[in-house]
């Protein structure tokens, strides 16, 4: 089978948004440094993406269409050499619409939840499918406006 663990699939914007995405801000994702390397005063590095070795920068999102607020709040990854640049606010509000472009998604097992059986205890697993989001760029949403004949 040609799909692997931790294989990119590559998906419309809308499947992942049908109601759309705002922006609330871009942060450098940085590596794990460890309790040793800090003691140390080793300066962090920010990651580099393993397939293009660019720069990765996390794209905190909004996502409309939410079932739960818990859920509203997503992460999409931007591997790239500059921070990328939200668009422009809606005027007189905060609110950044985008649409990413080279948008993939990767399926993971989240078993942080998942309890083995201990001295008799019966199994108990709550992992769950999780989802990481990766763009190779984000764009503003065009609005089509439509001009009536007279």
């Amino acid at each position: 089978m040609a799909i692997t663990g931790g294989s990119r699939l590559p998906t419309p914007h809308d499947f992942v948004f049908p109601r759309g995405a705002l922006v609330m801000g871009v942060e450098p994702v940085l590596k794990f440094q460890s309790a040793e390397e800090r003691t140390k005063g080793l300066p962090v590095e920010q990651e580099t993406d393993k397939e293009t070795g660019m720069l990765v920068w996390s794209v905190l999102v909004i996502d409309q269409a939410a079932d739960r607020k818990s859920d509203a709040a997503v992460t999409v990854k931007i591997a790239a050499a500059h921070r990328p640049v939200p668009p422009e606010a809606i005027p007189g509000t905060d609110v950044r619409p985008v649409v990413f472009e080279g948008l993939t998604v990767t399926p993971w097992i989240d078993d942080k939840t998942c309890r083995g059986s201990h001295g008799g205890e019966r199994h108990r697993c709550r992992a769950k499918l999780g989802y990481s989001l990766r763009a190779s760029g984000m764009k503003p949403v065009v609005v089509k406006t439509s001009s009536k004949a007279a």
